[in-house]
């Protein structure tokens, strides 16, 4: 048996819960009991409560015997708690009216009759009838009444507001709906914007006037607020069956505006939610904006669409829209019956056959649009000049030209040469100038052609060989096999006919065909990751390459360098080699080794700013297999630079390439970044969408640490939406799941008593901050656990519980002496344990105790003032001076003022209360 004080907290704990099926379960498992009890005062509070669950929990048809219940306790027997809870009382007449509309079962007149009942309350409590007016018009206008709906319109907006009046989010909703409805749509969005820019807490705001201005924004051309309204306010009514209405709110704007696709998604996310509609008002609606949306994936050739329904063979679009049709024409007509009119089918077959806006909307926070550059300097692009091939030139001389093109990395004009060869002229009989020729050859084979390209260099091979000229003919084969080796480790047989190759050169070769043969040796050491040897090799190339003077081949090594350097760890010497490189090929081209040389550094660099403007080269060429990498680590850089907003468009684009790609892991460490710089960006709807797309993925492939940061990320995003509740949650389930992380325990339950503090619920804060501080201390952080010691005073102190406060306080102290020397004297910890003693001196003056606070004070400022935070050592000392004055020390306190006002600076913070204190000193001195 359950005492009345055990249903007492039962209670308490059923209204920390957020509205829906969990807090339902716990109410009806609290009226099972009440009535065992001999507290009145429960018995009718436990069903008062209970209304308001039942009504905002998706259940509204189960509050009509509880509120029934109230209103005939009140009247039967008034008591001091029905005073205490009147308020209550009224204000539920509103929801009850409004409920009642929506049931078409319940005679129109019982309405009318509640509406009555209600207008005789509030004039008997001495309330205003502006809410009265208010439900009055919205049966009106459900009936379909226009004249009278219009009269009592105007009624309602000319009453003045009063403490029942709805919230100063939901009468907006109702006004904006109006003059949507009139077209006055510039009208309604001036009405709307300063109600969003306000703080509104109540339970419908602000995603019911959010779903109101989705159209509205979208009427005047307020497109991204309109994406941005739908986003936000779905967000948070996606999750509550009592919102099924507004659901089809969001299904009916999507099928408008071109999203059909997430209207689908939407549609079979909250389909089977139909079945337990929270009134038969709600599933019309729902099942009328469905079959506008599934008409509209049929027209667009998709009526073949599954969809699923738990319980149920699955069905297709076009199946399911005659089927809802059939229900939600169903229902409009029982509406009807029961009204006398016949407005409710007009309302649903206009719904039902909406036309779209004309506007395409984009919807999906992942979706690519139009770019926005990042105002980086682009690579400077060389032209080639155009190529004009002499008539008279002979083969040896076409075969020279095109070998200079060749070393000056002009392809273009590689490949014009050699075509004007072979329209001029037959493969040379000389097979040393043959070989040449079918080296250029390969050299202009298209990536792909890989048969093409052996074919060609094997063929070069033979005529050196055929000339003689076993030099070339070394190199042609070493160059080949390197070609052939570049997709997979090389073989036992490439590297040592490369290390010959090496020789020869060495003994034979010039300068630049030395330097050629230890970069392709570097090539390979570095293929093979025997790092030491590519570098050690590539050195070597180096000092050949300086013999030729050749820039150009000084800059494709430093290429080969910035890659060898950066895999071995030596990225100083990366960075330069790559930035070297960069800065060559920007100023004399080509474009693609520009483009190339800004992926190297963009991707080395510690800097960056020039990570941004290196890899906008590959981005804008478009080199190709490079876009991904190059998009995401410019994104991330962008990120570095506080620039979010700019690295949104880098992220989106890496998500679609991972999805063009295939690459589904990759595409959800994508949507994780693309989630954070949406949240930096301050766009935390898209935050939360992309998050929840990134964790489903995450939780679906078990990759814990992942999964765990984008937890912590969601439950900073919710606290931006101002949702505390799905915070907390969040916030719950990783301390559960981080049980063998202390660090990881203690980090996230600091986030989540800040939380609770912010929002007022100081008694839980303190108690999340001493398990949050017990779990630094189990890792070893031992200054984190001081932070949280403060952090729980601090609670402890507004939550009113002085015994435990001073609890903590005899800990710190203890804490604080049994720190290492060496941790105590670092500036943080000394600014830590001074900014603790103004909290303690906080929770004494607080309760009259200024004396005792003084011995916690004294020294605080002049530790503070030693780190250089003199602001804050003038906010303890003037804590200090007021516990002197307070205690009967007002010469100390003078004195301490009047030194401390000479020191401030004349914009102080805490300059004006020093004055003031400092008066009050005087005057108490002079008074003596």
């Amino acid at each position: 048996m359950k005492t009345a004080q055990d249903l007492w907290d039962l209670l308490h704990e059923a209204q920390q819960l957020p509205y829906g099926a969990a807090q339902i379960a716990l109410v009806d498992q609290l009226l099972r009991h009440v009535d065992t009890t001999d507290d009145a005062a429960l018995r009718f509070s436990a069903r008062l409560f209970a209304t308001t669950a039942y009504i905002y929990g998706g259940e509204p048809v189960r509050a009509f015997p509880t509120f029934s219940w109230c209103v005939a306790d009140f009247d039967r027997n008034p008591s001091p708690y029905h005073e205490r809870w009147m308020h209550n009382l009224l204000w539920l007449f509103k929801n009850m009216v409004h409920s009642m509309t929506r049931f078409p079962e319940l005679p129109l007149e019982r309405t009318y009759a509640v509406l009555d009942d209600m207008e005789r309350r509030y004039r008997e409590s001495g309330h205003g009838l502006q809410p009265v007016f208010k439900h009055r018009y919205l049966v009106a206008q459900h009936v379909g009444l226009t004249d009278e709906a219009d009269d009592w319109f105007r009624k309602w907006q000319a009453a003045p507001r009063d403490t029942l009046s709805d919230c100063a989010g939901c009468d907006p909703t109702s006004l904006v709906n109006h003059l949507a409805g009139e077209g006055r749509f510039e009208e309604a969005v001036e009405l709307a914007t300063p109600v969003l820019a306000g703080d509104l807490s109540c339970t419908e705001q602000p995603q019911s006037i959010l779903s109101e201005l989705m159209v509205v924004y979208l009427k005047t051309g307020r497109l991204q607020e309109a994406a941005d309204a739908h986003r936000r306010s779905y967000l948070v009514e996606r999750n509550n069956l009592a919102d099924l209405w507004g659901i089809g709110d969001h299904i009916e704007f999507c099928a408008r505006t071109g999203n059909e696709h997430r209207g689908l998604e939407i549609l079979q996310r909250h389909i089977d939610w139909l079945d337990r509609a929270p009134s038969p008002a709600a599933a019309m609606s729902f099942a009328s904006s469905a079959v506008l949306l599934l008409r509209r994936v049929t027209a667009i050739g998709h009526g073949d669409s599954p969809v699923r329904r738990a319980g149920r063979p699955d069905t297709t679009a076009v199946e399911l829209a005659g089927e809802l049709e059939t229900f939600a024409t169903g229902l409009a007509a029982r509406f009807d019956a029961r009204n006398g009119t016949s407005h409710q089918s007009e309302v649903v077959r206009r719904t039902m056959s909406a036309e779209p806006y004309g506007v395409q909307v984009p919807l999906s926070p992942t979706a690519r649009r139009a770019p926005v550059a990042v105002p980086a300097p682009a690579p400077v692009v060389v032209e080639e000049p155009v190529v004009e091939v002499d008539d008279s030139a002979t083969p040896a001389e076409l075969i020279d030209l095109a070998e200079q093109h060749y070393r000056d990395d002009r392809g273009d004009a590689l490949r014009a040469v050699l075509a004007a060869f072979d329209a001029r002229h037959d493969d040379p009989a000389d097979p040393a100038l043959a070989g040449r020729l079918w080296t250029l050859r390969g050299y202009v084979m298209p990536d792909d052609a890989v048969t093409q390209t052996t074919a060609a260099w094997e063929r070069a091979a033979g005529l050196f060989t055929e000339a003689g000229d076993m030099v070339r003919a070394s190199e042609v084969r070493a160059r080949l096999a390197l070609y052939q080796a570049r997709d997979e480790e090389p073989s036992a047989e490439v590297l040592s006919l490369i290390e010959s190759d090496v020789a020869v050169q060495e003994e034979h070769g010039d300068p630049g065909s030395r330097a050629s043969a230890l970069i392709r040796l570097s090539h390979v050491y570095r293929l093979l990751g025997r790092l030491d040897e590519a570098n050690e090799a590539g050195d070597r190339a180096d000092r050949c390459a300086a013999e030729t003077g050749d820039q150009r081949r000084l800059a494709y090594h430093g290429m080969v360098r910035a890659q060898n350097r950066a895999m071995a760890g030596r990225g100083e010497e990366a960075v330069e080699a790559a930035r070297s490189a960069w800065v060559f090929y920007r100023e004399h081209g080509p474009t693609r080794e520009a483009a190339e040389a800004g992926m190297v550094l963009g991707q080395i660099t510690d800097d960056p700013e020039e990570a941004v403007t290196a890899l906008g080269a590959p981005i804008e060429f478009g080199l190709e297999g490079a876009q991904l990498p190059a998009r995401a680590n410019r994104g991330r850089a962008l990120m570095r630079l506080d620039r979010a907003a700019e690295a949104i468009d880098d992220f989106v684009e890496a998500v679609a390439l991972c999805a063009e790609a295939e690459q589904a892991e990759a595409g959800l460490f994508a949507r994780q970044e693309l989630a954070q710089a949406y949240h930096q960006a301050g766009r935390p709807v898209e935050a939360a969408e992309v998050a929840e797309e990134a964790l489903l993925g995450f939780d679906r492939l078990g990759f814990e640490e992942p999964a765990g940061d984008t937890r912590f990320l969601l439950a900073a995003v919710y606290r931006d939406l101002r949702d505390a509740d799905r915070a907390l949650a969040i916030y719950r389930d990783l301390i559960e799941k981080l049980e063998g992380n202390p660090a990881g325990r203690g980090q996230v339950g600091e986030q989540a008593g800040q939380l609770l503090y912010d929002v007022d619920r100081d008694s839980e804060a303190a108690l999340t901050f001493r398990a949050a501080a017990e779990s630094l201390r189990e890792a070893g952080d031992l200054v984190g656990e001081l932070r949280l010691l403060r952090r729980r005073l601090m609670a402890l102190n507004y939550a009113d519980e002085v015994p435990e406060a001073e609890e903590v306080v005899e800990l710190a102290t203890r804490r604080y002496a049994e720190l290492p020397a060496e941790l105590a004297a670092e500036p943080g910890v000394i600014w830590g344990r001074s900014v603790f003693a103004f909290e303690v001196g906080n929770l004494l003056m607080r309760r009259g105790r200024y004396a005792e606070a003084l011995p916690h004070l004294y020294g605080a400022p002049e530790r503070l003032r030693e780190i250089g935070a003199v602001d804050d050592a003038d906010r303890v000392e003037g804590m200090l001076a007021e516990a002197l004055l307070r205690s009967g020390s007002s010469r100390e306190a003078e004195r301490i003022l009047g030194a401390l006002l000479k020191r401030m600076r004349p914009d102080a913070p805490t300059r004006e209360l020093a004055s003031e204190l400092y008066d009050e000193a005087t005057n108490q001195l002079n008074d003596r």
